[in-house]
């Protein structure tokens, strides 16, 4: 038996809702220090990220590309129940897009500067949102 989806079925889009409210930044800052931690024990298994402080960056970066590109999630994001979806359409917004947004956070300064929806410049060159997830 097939589901047929309506346009009404569908969430509405970050860009298009007059009632988006952005999660709280502890919560993303929650998800940022978990996937942080993750990578230092990854990175830890090829280098001494003591030493090697390029090690857990590249891994950071690597994460951000493969897991929010395919499941718009990192695992600190899974935990802290949110996720990171297309600002125009509320997809996944694919590796490319998620390696953008990884290199451009590894530089920091750019997540510092947030508009009124907590985007970062980011998440505005990757067109991605920082949303809640949704309870499974």
């Amino acid at each position: 038996m097939s589901v047929v989806t309506t346009p009404a079925d569908r969430p509405v889009p970050p860009a298009s809702d007059p009632t988006f409210t952005p999660p709280g930044l502890g919560r993303r800052f929650g998800a940022l220090v978990i996937d942080w931690v993750l990578c230092l024990l990854v990175a830890g298994s090829f280098a001494d990220p003591v030493t090697d402080g390029w090690a857990p960056v590249l891994v950071l970066i690597a994460e951000y590309a493969l897991f929010l590109g395919l499941f718009a999630q990192t695992p600190g994001m899974f935990i802290t129940r949110v996720r990171c979806v297309s600002w125009a359409d509320g997809g996944r917004i694919g590796v490319l897009r998620g390696l953008l947004r990884g290199v451009l956070l590894a530089l920091v300064v750019p997540a510092l500067i947030m508009d009124v929806n907590r985007r970062g410049l980011h998440d505005r060159a990757a067109g991605s949102v920082i949303t809640t997830a949704p309870r499974r």
